[in-house]
C-alpha cells in the first residue's frame, strides 16, 4: 500500500512543501473556476473545478498521464488550462529520458485537436481556425511550461553534480594534507629522537658516572642524582613525544597523574612546594590531562626561574564543570615575582582555546605570581589539541552553508526571463479566450435561423440570440441589401464553413416598433 502511495504522492514532504501544494492547488483551482464562469461552453464548474483538483494533486507522481488527461480536457472546456500549465512543467521536470516527454506531449496534443474537433460540432469553427488554435495555445500553455521544467531539471542536477565534484575535491585536498601532516610528523619525530635523544641520553651517562664518582660529598651526589633523574625522565617524555608523532593517536605524554612526579623533582631540588588536591577526580581526555599538566609544568619552571627558594602552591581542583590547575608561588629570595618571558604563556592559552578553556596569569596583591588554567571535562566542536587538525576541519567544512550560498547571475536572469514568458503567456492566454468568446457571441446556428420567423417580438427574439460582437461584425453593415426604413438591425456570422477565400455568409435581423420585420442571409466580401 505504501508503495502505491509514494508512487502516486513522491517525498520528501516537509510542511513548507505541504504549504506551497496546498496554496498552488487552490490557486489553480481559482483560476480554473475563474475560466470556466467565463466560457459558457455547456461543461459543470464544479466538475471541471473538481476534476482539475485531482489532476493538480497527481501531477507529481503521474506527470505524463496527468497530461495527456488535461491535454484532452483543454479541447472542451477552458478551466483546464491552469492545470495543463503546471502538467507541463512537471513533464519536462519529471520525465528524464530523452523520449518520454516529447511522446507524452505528442499524445497530449493528439488529444486536444481529437477533443476539439468533437466540440467543434456544436461550435462550427472553421477547420483552419481550430487547428491554428489547438497548435498556438498548447505550445503556449503545454510545451513552453515543459521546456521551462526540463531547463530546470537540467540545472538542479548540474548543481547537484557541481557540488558532490566539490566536496570530491574537498575530502582530497583533506586526505593529501593529512598525508603531508605525516610526512612532516615523522620527519620532526626523526629529528628529534635522534638529536635530543642523543644528547639526553649523554647527560643521563655522565650524570650516572659522577652520582657514584667517590670525591664527591653526600650533598652533591644528591644533586647529582636529581639531575640524573631529570634526565630520565626528559628522555621518558621525549620518547612518549615521538611515539605521538609517529603513531597519530591521541595519546598525550604526562597528565595530572604525573604532577605528583612533578611536586617530587621539584622537591628534591630544595624547593618549598605543596599539592592540593580538591573535589572528586573525573575521567579526564587525553588533551585536557596533557593540557592540565603543561599549566602546572609551566608554573613551576617560572617559579624555579624567576624566584627561587619562593613558597609553591599547586592546587588542582576539580570543578562541577571543569578542571582548575592553579600554580601560585611568593616574592623570591630577593623580592622579586615570578615573571614570564611569554612564550610559553602564549602556548598555553592556543592549547586551553582549543579545548574550549582559558589560562590568566598576573601578579599577586601581596607579592608573588599566579598562574591558572581551566579547562572544561567536555569540548563539543572544540578543535584538537594539534594545529594541523584545526587547518583540516576547517578545510573540510569550507563548504558554504545553504543560506550562505550566492545566488548566480544566471539564475536571475533565467528567473527574469521565465516572468516575461509567463506575463506573454498570461496576456496570450487571455486574448485567445476573448477572441474564442467573441467569435461565439457573433456566430448564429443555420438552425436557429430558421427557427425565428418574422413577427416575432424583438424581446423574445433577442432571449434567442447571442450577445454579439461589434469587433467582429461591424464591417458587416457594408454588405447586403439596404435596411428597411425606420428599422433597427443586428448582424452575425452563420455557422456555415465557407473556406478562407470564399464571401461572408452573413446572417441579419431587422427590428421595428418591437416586433422582427425582416431577416436576412447573403453573401458578400468585407
Amino acid at each position: 500500500m505504501r508503495t502505491w502511495w509514494r508512487r502516486l504522492f513522491p517525498g520528501p514532504w516537509r510542511w513548507w512543501k505541504v504549504v506551497r501544494e496546498v496554496l498552488g492547488g487552490l490557486l489553480v483551482c481559482a483560476l480554473s473556476a475563474l475560466l470556466q464562469a467565463g466560457d459558457g461552453g455547456g461543461w459543470p464548474s464544479g466538475l471541471v473545478v473538481g476534476a482539475s483538483a485531482g489532476l493538480y494533486a497527481l501531477r507529481r507522481g503521474l506527470p505524463g498521464p496527468v497530461l495527456v488527461v488535461t491535454a484532452a480536457g483543454v479541447g472542451g472546456p477552458t478551466g483546464f488550462l491552469p492545470v495543463l500549465v503546471t502538467a507541463g512543467y512537471s513533464v519536462g521536470y519529471r520525465l528524464n529520458r530523452p523520449w518520454r516527454a516529447p511522446a507524452v506531449l505528442a499524445l497530449g496534443f493528439l488529444g486536444t485537436v481529437g477533443v476539439g474537433i468533437l466540440q467543434n460540432r456544436r461550435d462550427h469553427f472553421p477547420l483552419p481556425v481550430l487547428l491554428g488554435l489547438c497548435v498556438a495555445g498548447y505550445l503556449l500553455v503545454g510545451v513552453l511550461p515543459a521546456v521551462i521544467g526540463r531547463y530546470r531539471a537540467q540545472r538542479v542536477a548540474l548543481l547537484d553534480s557541481l557540488r558532490e565534484r566539490n566536496e570530491q575535491l574537498l575530502r582530497e585536498r583533506v586526505m593529501i594534507a593529512r598525508q603531508a601532516r605525516l610526512r612532516e610528523r615523522h620527519r620532526i619525530a626523526q629529528d628529534m629522537h635522534d638529536s635530543l635523544g642523543h644528547q639526553l641520553a649523554l647527560i643521563a651517562v655522565h650524570t650516572g658516572a659522577l652520582e657514584v664518582d667517590r670525591t664527591l660529598n653526600e650533598r652533591q651526589r644528591e644533586a647529582v642524582g636529581v639531575l640524573r633523574q631529570a634526565a630520565t625522565g626528559a628522555m621518558r617524555e621525549l620518547r612518549e613525544v615521538v611515539g605521538l608523532l609517529r603513531e597519530d593517536t591521541a595519546t598525550a605524554p604526562g597528565g595530572v597523574d604525573a604532577v605528583e612526579r612533578l611536586v617530587e623533582t621539584s622537591g628534591a631540588v630544595g624547593a618549598r612546594i605543596e599539592l592540593r588536591r580538591q573535589g572528586d577526580p573525573r575521567p579526564l581526555a587525553a588533551a585536557t590531562g596533557h593540557a592540565a599538566y603543561r599549566i602546572a609544568q609551566e608554573g613551576l619552571t617560572n617559579a624555579h626561574k624567576h624566584a627561587p627558594g619562593a613558597p609553591i602552591t599547586l592546587t588542582v581542583r576539580y570543578e562541577p564543570d571543569a578542571l582548575v590547575v592553579e600554580v601560585a608561588n611568593g616574592p623570591g629570595g630577593d623580592g622579586a615575582a615570578a615573571v614570564s618571558g611569554g612564550q610559553g604563556l602564549t602556548g598555553l592559552r592556543e592549547r586551553a582555546r582549543l579545548l574550549g578553556g582559558m589560562v590568566h596569569s598576573g601578579p599577586l596583591p601581596g607579592g608573588g605570581f599566579r598562574l591558572a588554567g581551566m579547562l572544561p571535562y567536555t569540548s563539543e566542536g572544540a578543535r584538537a589539541a594539534v594545529p594541523d587538525d584545526e587547518e583540516l576541519a576547517l578545510l573540510a567544512g569550507s563548504s558554504p552553508e545553504p543560506e550562505q550560498r550566492r545566488r548566480s547571475p544566471a539564475a536571475g536572469c533565467a528567473l527574469g526571463a521565465l516572468g516575461v514568458l509567463g506575463v506573454v503567456a498570461a496576456v496570450a492566454v487571455v486574448g485567445a479566450i476573448v477572441f474564442v468568446s467573441s467569435l461565439r457571441d457573433a456566430t448564429v446556428s443555420m438552425k436557429l435561423y430558421d427557427s425565428i420567423e418574422v413577427g416575432q417580438s424583438e424581446e423574445s427574439v433577442n432571449e434567442r440570440l447571442p450577445i454579439g460582437s461589434d469587433f467582429l461584425t461591424g464591417d458587416f453593415r457594408k454588405i447586403g441589401p439596404p435596411v428597411p426604413e425606420g428599422a433597427h438591425c443586428r448582424w452575425f456570422a452563420s455557422d456555415r464553413d465557407t473556406g478562407v477565400d470564399a464571401d461572408q455568409d452573413v446572417l441579419r435581423f431587422c427590428f421595428a416598433d418591437g416586433l422582427l420585420v425582416e431577416k436576412q442571409h447573403f453573401h458578400g466580401r468585407v
